[in-house]
């Protein structure tokens, strides 16, 4: 077939040189971090609700919230402001890559808990399943901005250990609890690194 000639807007896109704002090897990764982190954000607080209407009282009862409870394996996205603001750009995406690499898991896990403890909660499995599959894929847009920034990435931890077996059932949910409490909260956290970095590198 004959090749259609570029349109006059391709060719002066193609040709025009990117003088302004950062360099597109480091634009493209930043909004595409922060644009999925923002839809990210949008659906955060419908799984924490529909996890939490699932696994009956005292999870389901109106107002629940439970701030003290914590998972030594998955990090915590609190953090005082001025803590999180002094980090480098460096630091702020390893912790970042860091903790969605762990949520990646551990929603593996409350996924497999959550089949075995409610097997018939298909709304719930699937937001399980989406979430933890744009968890993979923020950590991925995560892992690229690094690389164009020149940050050194380490190998990815496995953050469960051992097949963590043996739990109760109150125990697993509980577990799931935190885990998609914190996957909101990392999600909130993540768009506000890519903001900050929107602000420095992309004009």
């Amino acid at each position: 077939p004959v090749s259609q000639p570029a349109s006059p807007c391709l060719l002066t896109l193609l040709l025009t040189p990117f003088t302004l704002g950062a360099p597109i090897s480091l634009t493209d990764p930043i909004n595409q971090a922060y644009n999925l982190a923002l839809y990210m954000q949008k659906n955060t607080s419908v799984l924490l609700q529909t996890y939490l209407q699932y696994q009956g009282s005292p999870f389901s009862d109106p107002g629940f919230s439970a701030p003290e409870l914590q998972l030594s394996n998955l990090p915590p996205a609190a953090v005082p402001f001025m803590l999180w603001r002094g980090l480098g750009d460096g630091e702020r995406l390893l912790q970042a890559r860091g903790a969605f690499s762990a949520l990646a898991q551990h929603l593996q896990l409350v996924s497999d808990d959550q089949a075995d403890l409610n097997p018939s909660s298909s709304v719930l499995l699937s937001q399980l399943a989406a979430a933890r599959l744009r968890a993979q894929g923020l950590m991925g847009n995560i892992v690229s901005v690094m690389t164009a920034l020149g940050v050194s990435i380490p190998a990815e931890m496995d953050s469960l250990g051992p097949a963590p077996f043996g739990a109760s059932a109150f125990e697993r949910k509980c577990r799931g609890y935190v885990v998609t409490r914190e996957y909101g909260h990392w999600t909130d956290r993540a768009v506000r690194d890519m903001a900050l970095l929107k602000a420095k590198y992309v004009v």
